[in-house]
């Protein structure tokens, strides 16, 4: 059992409020200079870079999670992980089924498809930047039912944040964590009963590695962290 350096929430240059230098090979070379041992791709509405960075990590000792930011009815930003590739990409199947509207590049910005070399493969057309059909609680039983773990995202923000959105977490929307970006004053989220994490949230190169968790686990994998998450077997969040 050891500690490793995470930051789950990472943008690439598909979401259109990133920056375009936030490819896969500058993402995976500036979380390595920073010392990170996990990192969570998590894109706006889909995941079409995340196989490219994965694949740019090979061989490199960084691991790196498959995610999608999920943006709901409501406007709350909820962090799909999952453990596998079949998984994710049903995910985005339901999330692209219910998301409507084509990008304004003019507007919101480019949304780079690209390749592990850090070359363009396609520019996506949907408007990732909007919201989906899916409430909160369909997004986390959905997440749920393809084995994968719920974050609320920046509960610490006004915007796109569940707490922002709707003034308070439901008792009813089963999350696996909650996420901040300010560094949190623990008691702030004793009454929350769910573990907290602290991320960057990265829209560019400089934003990585400052803010990050520190898990305390057998190996960087999905499973540990969802071990971590439940607590078992020493498994820890550490802030």
């Amino acid at each position: 059992m050891k500690m490793f350096k995470t930051d789950l929430h990472l943008h690439t240059c598909l979401s259109p409020c990133a920056e375009l230098e936030m490819s896969p090979r500058k993402i995976v070379n500036r979380a390595i200079e920073t010392g990170m041992d996990i990192i969570g791709i998590c894109d706006h509405n889909s995941c079409e870079n995340v196989s490219a960075v994965r694949k740019c990590a090979q061989k490199t000792g960084l691991t790196v999670i498959r995610g999608i930011e999920v943006t709901s009815r409501e406007e709350v930003h909820i962090l799909a992980l999952f453990d596998d590739d079949e998984n994710m990409l049903y995910m985005q199947k339901i999330v692209y089924d219910n998301l409507s509207g084509e990008n304004n590049e003019k507007l919101y910005g480019e949304q780079v498809v690209v390749n592990e070399f850090d070359e363009v493969v396609e520019f996506n057309r949907k408007l990732l930047i909007g919201a989906t059909n899916l409430s909160v609680d369909d997004i986390v039983e959905k997440i749920h039912e393809l084995n994968g773990l719920a974050i609320a995202s920046h509960i610490d923000r006004q915007s796109f944040s569940i707490i922002g959105q709707l003034g308070f977490i439901p008792t009813n929307v089963k999350l696996d964590a909650v996420e901040v970006i300010a560094t949190p004053k623990v008691y702030e989220y004793e009454n929350l009963l769910l573990p907290v994490i602290i991320s960057s949230d990265a829209h560019r190169l400089d934003e990585i590695g400052q803010r990050f968790t520190q898990f305390y686990l057998k190996e960087p994998s999905f499973l540990e962290i969802k071990k971590s998450f439940l607590g078992e077997e020493g498994r820890r969040v550490v802030l």
